[in-house]
């Protein structure tokens, strides 16, 4: 149990920090996306910048609101104290998730790195819904620990940007890998973490199946 409460004070100070980064970064130091479209080369179709960057403002408010409702709704505090606030809460990280999705996929087209990225966040957008409906599927069934273990799998995919962006500057530094080569391989290293460390953690701290965890 103090591993469990460890984990998810640990979990909260991460996702609070990443937020914060975020919604200031995209919306105060770099609104226009400067830094980040300065990388983008030999694009096939042709950006429509205010389009592009209103779809990025809903991208981003929504990914923020996903991770933020998520992480609320591992608390027991939350789920002992109002069942009813966790299940609204739950509807409201679905519809976050699902608006992520939507304006990723209209941005994928664009994305650095040209088609090969552009399938990587694809396939994303295809996985991360499924995960999380099955998630809402296990709980309409009553199956409580199944239910944990969806959205744990469901709640790592809020952290793609962090991978991706991760694991980019490391293969970058590492390799000497040019902007767009790291960000095609953070793209689909993400991917590969964001379905490995759930598993882990699943089988490993969490692997109860009797016990309803949370925090």
């Amino acid at each position: 149990m103090i591993k469990r409460k460890r984990l998810y004070k640990i979990l909260s100070c991460v996702s609070i920090l990443f937020i914060l980064y975020s919604l200031a970064k995209n919306y105060i130091i770099d609104p226009g996306a400067e830094a980040f479209l300065s990388h983008k080369t030999g694009l096939k179709h042709a950006l429509d910048l205010p389009v592009w960057l209103n779809v990025m403002y809903v991208h981003v408010a929504f990914a923020c609101l996903a991770m933020a409702s998520g992480l609320l709704n591992f608390s027991a505090r939350i789920f002992e104290k109002s069942r009813k606030l966790h299940r609204i809460n739950g509807y409201v990280y679905i519809a976050s998730v699902l608006l992520v999705v939507v304006t990723s996929g209209y941005m994928a087209p664009y994305a650095t790195g040209g088609k090969i990225t552009s399938m990587g966040f694809n396939v994303i957008n295809m996985i991360w819904p499924i995960i999380t409906i099955t998630a809402l599927v296990q709980i309409k069934k009553k199956r409580m620990v199944r239910h944990r273990n969806w959205m744990i799998r469901s709640y790592a995919f809020c952290f793609t940007n962090m991978l991706i962006h991760l694991v980019a500057f490391l293969f970058g530094q590492a390799f000497g890998f040019d902007y767009a080569d790291s960000y095609t391989v953070g793209v689909y290293g993400a991917l590969a973490l964001l379905l490995i460390i759930p598993e882990v953690m699943i089988r490993t701290i969490l692997k109860s199946r009797e016990e309803l965890i949370y925090k």
